[in-house]
């Protein structure tokens, strides 16, 4: 099974941290791969960083697991929600984050994947949950 980690990650204005990649279409969740030995929460916090220049303020909270059937018969993404992240400098873009910003929750990019779009009406406006990415 493959595992990896996504934030819903808010800016104390209440913006949603979202990376657009070089190598796929649309504005995602910031996220990656969970490594051997590494846990959840550890994951979660390198890919903030490392695709955000993020520190979380808050805890992070589960908001849910899910199965991306579109990527293949056995990859999972477990998201977690962060009401509170500080960003320690720009992200500037380079050969696998083409552009990453924060934005308000009514004016999203034109791009955002429904995958993204989904989990934030999940975990902000309590839409029912879905199995599936």
């Amino acid at each position: 099974m493959t595992l990896g980690v996504r934030a819903i990650a808010l800016d104390g204005e209440g913006r949603v941290f979202l990376v657009r990649h070089t190598y796929v279409a649309g504005w995602h969740l910031p996220g990656g791969g969970v490594e051997w030995g590494q846990s959840l929460l550890d994951a979660l916090a390198m890919e903030l960083r490392e695709e955000g220049n993020l520190v979380a303020e808050s805890p992070p909270e589960l908001v849910g697991l899910y199965w991306n059937r579109h990527v293949s018969r056995r990859d999972h993404v477990a998201v977690y929600g962060i009401r509170q992240v500080r960003q320690t400098g720009p992200r500037p873009p380079d050969r696998e984050i083409a552009e990453a910003e924060f934005f308000p929750l009514d004016a999203l990019p034109e791009g955002t994947t429904a995958g993204t779009r989904a989990r934030l009406a999940e975990w902000l406006e309590g839409k029912p949950a879905s199995p599936f990415w």
